[in-house]
């Protein structure tokens, strides 16, 4: 299963591993999920993890960021026909039609409008374990 994450689900996720952020790092270390990123993405989560409002250890923002590097699915996208709330948002939305992402999972769902999101299924961290679970459950039958 191929997702992209929005950078507010990775820091709420290191901040909080027990809640459904924390669950979707989780997956991604483990390779259970694999993440689709470009070198805009790369450079966000790099410059957001790096804050020191956060207080991570810079070692272990490096090793992160160096296996995420490393695991991920580095793809190449086209910008989007129109723009979205938040400009910002548009190379999530880029990256994850680009790669056929299964989904992008954020905790700004208002960002991504229904009518904007190119055929990307777009869920919040919740929605997103649900998925997965009800997935695997359907995998069990």
């Amino acid at each position: 299963m191929r997702i992209v994450l929005d950078t507010n689900v990775l820091v709420s996720g290191l901040i909080s591993p027990f809640g459904p952020p924390g669950e979707i790092v989780r997956m991604v270390s483990s390779g259970a999920v694999v993440l689709c990123v470009d070198a805009r993405l790369l450079a966000e989560y790099d410059d957001v993890l790096a804050r020191p409002k956060f207080g991570f250890d810079p070692d272990s923002v490096a090793a992160l960021l160096d296996y995420i590097d490393f695991r991920s699915e580095v793809v190449v996208s086209a910008p989007l026909d129109q723009r979205l709330p938040d400009p910002d948002d548009e190379p999530f939305l880029e990256v994850a039609a680009a790669c056929g992402a299964d989904s992008l999972v954020t905790g700004n769902l208002v960002h991504f409008p229904p009518d904007m999101r190119v055929g990307v299924t777009v869920l919040s961290p919740a929605q997103f374990v649900e998925f997965v679970r009800t997935a695997g459950r359907a995998g069990d039958s």
